[in-house]
């Protein structure tokens, strides 16, 4: 419709002329613009004093390590203007705008992520209760547009002045937490202390990276430790990024400074869908498909109880020998790398002699169990290098449940429904050989190198067990021993043995290993399996 002052000053001059009253309503506007154009730079510039102190501490602010993460310029802010509602001792006195988080999305490599960064500086980044609802609706937004969520922890904890609604705050952000579990990627950064219930969610993400020197996680800090217990110790030696990249298994990466850490950030996420819906990215590829792998045989030797380096094997057979492993420190007998062929993305479960000698146990166990589940809920085909000589013994391994723990990687394998392929390089004894990713429970392909040796056991301890009366009977047990070996050896552990019985597809050339990985990947890729109807496994927690 026509402003009825802007048709008068037409007839009355021909022109358009502006009238006084519409200068007014636009002076008006742009005050009103040039009002929040202000406040917006006050928001920004509210923490001038505090921000040096975080410098000091070898700390980037909030919104600087937002820009380390996202791609230039590609940050879209939410809720800047928020500020917290209480005024219970004191806080009423000092509401800053933010309250002590930046929330927003942007983009990672072109893709959409989602991002809330804890600002240390405001409030000592403690979580009230709109800290906690702008948290909320950043994890709402995620889950319903099916994007990454990133999280920049940076926090004092719970904020005492809002008692109970900072407890409920946590809450929201715990159950959103399970909520988008298996939905999307969630990445935890701990780039400052997390203290008490805090810690939990980070312990629910899929990935925590931690910097040392000023990340820490603990549930109780250094001080109620020593009134408790009389333990002397250190924010950093309770919950530092080595104590739990090395001890507890509750990071899985450990950095010296922010920006590497948040370059390894990207790296991940370059390796993971957006969502459980769609595929993990796929990038060109010029490592030739066929190309062969013959320096394996020197690689690998052919004695079973001789050390080697798993991982120069994986970077043998991956496309340009690059790999991203997942808990480097931690249970260092069995490896867990994101990796390529062709392009695509795999997850590759691998035992490692170089440490002791490959066998299983409870720590590695766990790292195995929840990597295979991780490359499960994203649609990552797994592959499984093996050479496994059994889980490890020891009483202090039975009392701590490696029963219960090595049940948790069997049931990850079997629930599993991405493709898998298996390969046994040498040996493969016991319930080890079973849990690590078997034909019999659900492998598609298992191939074997023709050095490779599956049974219950060893030959010396088969020997030992089977012929214990003969042996002690014989007049030079040495020599019956030796002949009892060679028998067990050539009638039970030959490298044909499994694939007569169709517990191997097919014995393959080391040399041969990419292309034959490559072949069976391309194959599955169309894979699709259906678990039996229920709400969830009761599997072992």
């Amino acid at each position: 419709m026509s402003n009825p002052r802007r048709v008068a000053a037409r007839q009355s001059c021909g022109t358009f002329v502006e009238t006084p009253i519409r200068i007014a309503e636009e002076n008006a506007v742009e005050k009103l613009v040039t009002e929040l154009t202000e406040l917006r730079r006050l928001v920004l510039d509210q923490t001038t004093a505090a921000t040096g102190r975080q410098r000091e501490q070898g700390k980037a602010t909030a919104r600087d390590r937002i820009d380390m993460l996202l791609d230039k310029a590609s940050f879209h802010e939410v809720e800047s203007l928020r500020r917290a509602r209480g005024a219970s001792l004191g806080l009423g006195e000092r509401r800053p705008h933010t309250d002590g988080v930046v929330t927003g999305w942007g983009t990672v490599m072109g893709r959409t992520v989602f991002v809330y960064a804890q600002d240390f500086r405001i409030l000592g980044g403690a979580v009230g209760e709109a800290h906690a609802e702008k948290i909320h609706k950043i994890m709402d937004l995620a889950i319903a547009t099916g994007a990454p969520l990133i999280a920049l922890n940076d926090s004092a904890g719970a904020r005492i002045q809002e008692g109970v609604a900072a407890l409920a705050g946590f809450g929201g952000i715990f159950r959103r937490n399970v909520h988008a579990s298996g939905v999307i990627p969630q990445i935890s950064v701990m780039l400052g202390p997390c203290a008490g219930g805090a810690a939990y969610s980070p312990a629910l993400t899929d990935f925590v990276f931690m910097v040392r020197g000023i990340a820490q996680m603990f549930l109780t800090g250094p001080d109620v430790v020593a009134a408790v217990t009389g333990e002397r110790v250190s924010m950093d030696e309770l919950g530092g990024a080595d104590v739990h990249a090395q001890r507890s298994g509750v990071a899985q990466f450990a950095y010296d400074d922010e920006e590497s850490c948040l370059h390894d950030v990207r790296l991940l996420l370059s390796m993971l869908p957006a969502n459980n819906s769609e595929q993990p990215p796929v990038v060109p590829c010029a490592d030739p498909v066929d190309r062969r792998n013959d320096a394996l045989y020197d690689l690998v030797p052919t004695g079973g109880n001789q050390p080697y380096d798993m991982r120069a094997v994986i970077e043998e057979i991956v496309d340009d020998g690059d790999y991203f492993e997942v808990a480097e420190q931690w249970a260092g007998n069995i490896l867990c790398v994101f990796a390529r062929f062709a392009g695509h993305v795999v997850g590759i479960v691998a035992s490692q002699p170089n440490s002791m000698a490959g066998a299983m146990d409870i720590a590695a166990a766990e790292k195995a169990a929840r990597f295979v589940q991780t490359c499960d809920c994203f649609n990552i085909p797994i592959v499984t290098l093996v050479d496994v000589p059994g889980f490890l013994p020891g009483v202090g391994q039975e009392h701590g449940g490696v029963i219960r723990h090595g049940a948790k990687l069997l049931a990850a394998y079997c629930n599993a429904t991405v493709p898998r392929v298996s390969v046994i390089l040498r040996k493969a004894f016991g319930g080890a050989y079973i849990v690590m990713d078997s034909r019999s429970i659900g492998a598609d392909l298992t191939f074997a190198w023709p050095t490779n040796e599956i049974a219950v056991m060893g030959a010396e301890g088969a020997v030992e067990i089977v012929f214990r009366r003969e042996l002690a009977g014989a007049e030079d047990p040495e020599v019956i021993r030796a002949e009892r070996i060679r028998q067990y050896r050539r009638e039970l552990v030959h490298p044909y043995f499994a694939v007569e019985r169709g517990l191997v597809d097919e014995v393959i050339d080391p040399a041969t290993t990419r292309t034959a990985l490559i072949g069976a990947l391309a194959m599955l890729r169309t894979k699709h399996a259906d678990l039996p109807l229920r709400k969830h496994s009761n599997t072992p927690l």
